[in-house]
């Protein structure tokens, strides 16, 4: 036997999954749009003269710490 009374909310909770999915979808583009702005930041930073600096520096620092430099 169907309870009419509860087929309204059946029909709303799929309704509301349905517009979750779209939610999702735009936190994993948001997600990944600063992710590759993360990357494009870290490639300028690392390309330059700082970038280059600082690996210098931790390369000989890890060489220090080995006793080799």
């Amino acid at each position: 036997m169907t309870r009419p009374h509860l087929v309204p909310a059946r029909l709303a909770a799929r309704a509301g999954a349905r517009t979750d999915r779209g939610i999702t979808t735009a936190e994993y583009a948001v997600g990944t749009a600063a992710g590759a702005g993360l990357a494009g930041l870290l490639y300028k930073l690392l390309t330059g003269s700082f970038g280059e600096q600082l690996l210098r520096t931790l390369f000989d620092h890890v060489l220090g710490l080995l006793g080799i430099g």
